[in-house]
């Protein structure tokens, strides 16, 4: 199956033009010193953000929020350009327990008081996460991978929350989703002529798979889920445990989706 989803991706990448990698887009040296340091905005905006940042196909965002954050703290810088990449690490997947991790080991290296202020400005932008009872915050600093928004869009194909998070659009689409406790989604058929299908990969948590007419399968982290095309089935999360797996699209000719009928409660009830 391996072989199978490498030979497809590459027959796609035949028929159609490689995706443009993630652009970034900054503008804080124009809004900053357009005027005053035109050369310099530029190089800001365009250079490090517009191109070297913009090489995640190379290095990920994630890797290169480290990078920077290690590179700022060891030289003692702890100003709003610490923040703001802080936040950016943040968003680019970062967790709460990481980033405290990630500092601690730099105090070792690059002293003990630049730790300290560090952790004053980390503790502010991951305020939000910091909540005991939180059980969503919780969830999230179990995995590297963002929970990402309500998955508004497909809402009414399932029972509960859910939440997605699109982690690269480029080659083989691939998004992080997330389901609270008993969330699970319709019957559905990923409906193709030749190739198609999806893969799915446990993240976090623990959930269920099953194709119609077999039984549920558990799904852990590490857990890899091939789905074929054309074959009924539904996934989502345990009814105890918060959930979260990737999902790749697998290429395939005349791909769809087609939603069915919703999980039952009678028959979600009967999985331990």
């Amino acid at each position: 199956m391996i072989k199978r989803l490498i030979l497809l991706a590459l027959t796609a990448l035949t028929i159609r033009p490689l995706m443009a990698q993630q652009k970034i887009t900054q503008t804080a040296g124009r809004d900053a010193l357009g005027e005053f340091a035109p050369e310099f905005a530029h190089l800001n905006d365009d250079i490090l953000f517009g191109e070297v940042w913009s090489r995640n196909d190379l290095l990920s965002l994630r890797d290169r929020s480290l990078v920077t954050i290690t590179s700022l703290i060891s030289q003692g810088i702890t100003d709003s350009s610490l923040t703001y990449h802080l936040q950016e690490a943040k968003k680019n997947g970062i967790t709460r327990t990481e980033i405290s991790e990630i500092i601690t080991h730099i105090a070792f290296y690059a002293g003990w008081p630049k730790a300290w202020a560090a952790f004053r400005l980390a503790k502010d932008v991951w305020a939000d996460d910091s909540t005991a009872d939180d059980p969503k915050a919780q969830f999230q600093r179990q995995m590297i991978f963002p929970i990402g928004e309500p998955n508004d869009a497909y809402a009414q194909y399932f029972i509960g929350q859910s939440y997605l998070a699109q982690i690269s659009s480029d080659q083989i689409p691939f998004a992080n989703v997330t389901f609270e406790p008993g969330c699970r989604n319709n019957w559905h058929i990923h409906k193709a002529e030749n190739g198609g299908g999806q893969m799915l990969v446990g993240v976090a948590g623990r959930g269920w798979y099953q194709e119609e007419g077999k039984p549920a399968v558990e799904i852990l982290p590490g857990t890899v889920i091939h789905i074929p095309a054309n074959v009924k089935h539904w996934h989502g999360a345990a009814a105890d445990s918060w959930f979260a797996h990737l999902a790749f699209a697998v290429p395939g000719e005349k791909s769809e989706n087609i939603w069915l009928e919703p999980v039952t409660d009678a028959h979600y009830s009967t999985l331990k």
